[in-house]
């Protein structure tokens, strides 16, 4: 039985979530994602002006006149979110834990691609697979996704984003869009990234809070690594610190984006201090330029 409170924020992010689908975001899903690929449909006799490179050899060779092969344009299509659920997603200095903006960015996603008739699928991970739902279509389907996402309990507290994308290899033959939502507070997931980008269309969601380029000056606190335990006092009132602070979350921060660059992955970078629809209008709007 889920707790009161859980069944409010997923009804809450429910109702916001589907307005803003309505509003704002189904047309541009559409746009954005629609189906690109081309799916055999039939044969019918070669008329003038079709493509010679359409004709099917076997079929003309059988009845000794030309025919060509029909196709349609691939409509359904599937999403998988894939979620970063490791301890330094459970954090957050302002409103709400980067955890639950990421399950409303997710939540916003699942009902535009529903609305689109596309499947919906999510991979919870932290230094192992936590959860896998498979993906499936219909309202009921996302509300479970949005439980999954808000409500799950995962077992490890690391970030294993290689491991998260071979597993995303493995369970998904058929090329889906996939929105990788991480912190991307990890190491060493270049060449998978690389990989699994030629066989899915990667899309990564960098979610993050303020305190975490920041630091307030505040004197001595002790700051708690969310992954590893680790703890260290800091003196927050040392201007040079904090400056060398916001220094290296920066330069963190800016090698990721090179890295998303350089590999072709389009990116979305939201924060917890932040509304993310201006910058999730900003994606859709680079995506169209991109098709076009």
């Amino acid at each position: 039985m889920l707790p009161k409170e859980i069944i409010k924020k997923i009804r809450r992010i429910q109702i916001t979530t589907n307005r803003m689908v309505s509003d704002v975001f189904a047309g541009e899903y559409q746009s954005v994602f629609k189906g690109r690929g081309m799916e055999f449909d039939e044969v019918r006799e070669y008329q003038p002006g079709d493509e010679v490179r359409d004709i099917d050899w076997n079929v003309t060779a059988r009845y000794g006149r030309p025919f060509i092969k029909k196709f349609v344009e691939e409509r359904e299509q599937t999403v998988i979110l894939l979620v970063d659920a490791s301890g330094s997603a459970r954090f957050g200095s302002r409103n709400r834990f980067k955890s639950e903006l990421a399950a409303e960015l997710c939540a916003v996603l699942a009902f535009s691609a529903i609305r689109n008739k596309d499947k919906v699928g999510l991979i919870i991970f932290t230094d192992r697979i936590e959860k896998f739902v498979p993906p499936a279509k219909g309202s009921r389907h996302v509300l479970r996704v949005i439980r999954e996402v808000l409500y799950f309990q995962p077992e490890g507290e690391g970030t294993d984003i290689t491991l998260a994308l071979e597993y995303l290899n493995r369970v998904t033959r058929r090329r889906s869009i996939t929105f990788l939502v991480s912190d991307f507070e990890a190491d060493g997931y270049k060449k998978a990234l690389t990989i699994a980008n030629k066989r899915h269309d990667m899309i990564a969601v960098m979610v993050k809070d303020p305190r975490e380029r920041e630091l307030p000056p505040v004197g001595l606190i002790n700051l708690r690594d969310a992954e590893t335990g680790e703890e260290y006092l800091v003196d927050t009132s040392d201007a040079n610190l904090r400056q060398r602070y916001r220094e290296q979350a920066e330069r963190e921060e800016e090698e990721t984006i090179k890295l998303f660059r350089g590999g072709g992955i389009d990116f979305i970078r939201i924060s917890t201090d932040q509304p993310y629809v201006p910058e999730l209008m900003r994606f859709f709007k680079r995506r169209v330029r991109k098709i076009h």
